[in-house]
């Protein structure tokens, strides 16, 4: 498991996945690595809190809305479930230095963990990514390099990768966080059973492949007989799992203030696309209104979330008339709002 470390196939160039075997006994412990030990392939020496987040319902008309309030991680958002394995992992490595290019989150999430194991974290984001997110990587102990867009971000990186000593912790590639992602599903499973829809936001995929990937593990099991519809949220502004999924591009309003999701050329592409149909899902695309309006309805409701979050509440309002009466509903949010005041 520690002996060699690649970021993506070194023949094809396609991302990794991870065989392991899994028994699906859940233990008592409130450590989420301990809980769920037997479903990940190790468990990291240290735990700051991560995971077992709280589930809120709420009655939506006919619908029971499952809440999922990622953004109360460590960190400030559902990466630290996969930051914690993938950090964990480049220490075992014996690797000195962590690099990640990030739209903010996983900056914060890679520098907290980083600085947790001992290693120096040097991220690169966009100019423009909020300020409250680069002031708590710097808070952190962790090094800004600002470029122009989030493709800028992904394509600067690779400058600082070769490095000796340097884990690229490569999170749109990294199956680590996939696993990681997954413990989300067992987690609601325990709280709520399986619920009939999950509306995820969608960015690399590495969160809604970890969730369907949990739901299925669940099933393969013996513990669950079925699997949530999965659907995809992306913004107007980048929406290739829609272009994937329909062969063209959906015209409507800017989504800029979904900086999240803001990931043009996701390299799981072809699996996100099979997750969501082997589930009988779809993809919703929504705008900066709709954003907004969904933003300022899960404010009001107490659930201190940034834009990207909202998009999923967003998603629901557009698509609820055609969801069936009396549907259990899960609804990620990701990260938290403070950074972005």
């Amino acid at each position: 498991m520690f002996s060699q470390y690649y970021w993506k196939c070194p023949t094809c160039g396609n991302p990794l996945s991870l065989k392991y075997s899994v028994s699906g006994e859940i233990s008592g412990s409130k450590n989420l690595w301990m809980r769920y030990r037997r479903f990940i392939p190790f468990e990291p020496e240290k735990y700051r809190g991560e995971g077992l987040t709280p589930l809120v319902a709420e009655e939506v008309g006919s619908h029971t809305l499952l809440f999922k309030l990622e953004y109360l991680n460590p960190g400030g958002s559902f990466k630290d479930r996969g930051t914690a394995l993938a950090i964990y992992y480049g220490f075992k490595m014996r690797f000195k230095r962590s690099v990640v290019d990030t739209s903010g989150n996983t900056g914060i999430s890679v520098t907290l963990y980083s600085k947790l194991y001992g290693l120096d974290p040097l991220i690169v984001m966009p100019r423009e990514a909020p300020e409250g997110k680069k002031k708590a990587i710097r808070r952190l102990g962790g090094t800004i390099i600002e470029v122009e867009g989030r493709v800028g971000a992904s394509t600067a990186v690779q400058n600082y990768t070769s490095e000796p000593g340097t884990y690229y912790v490569a999170h749109l590639w990294n199956p680590l966080y996939i696993i990681g992602h997954a413990t989300i599903a067992y987690e609601v499973y325990e709280d709520a059973g399986v619920p009939d829809y999950v509306f995820v936001p969608v960015g690399s995929g590495g969160l809604l492949l970890g969730v369907v990937y949990g739901f299925e593990k669940l099933r393969e099991l013996g513990l669950t007989n079925k699997v949530p519809r999965v659907v995809a949220v992306q913004g107007y502004s980048a929406q290739p799992v829609y272009m994937a999924m329909y062969g063209e591009s959906l015209p409507g309003e800017p989504s800029t203030l979904a900086d999240g999701v803001m990931v043009l050329n996701p390299p799981r592409i072809t699996e996100i696309v099979s997750a969501i149909k082997r589930t009988g899902g779809d993809v919703v695309l929504v705008g900066n209104s709709e954003i907004t309006r969904a933003h300022e309805t899960l404010w009001k409701w107490g659930f201190t979330v940034e834009p990207t979050s909202a998009i999923v509440y967003a998603a629901y309002e557009k698509i609820s008339s055609k969801i069936p009466e009396k549907s259990r509903i899960l609804l990620i949010l990701t990260g938290s709002g403070l950074k972005t005041l």
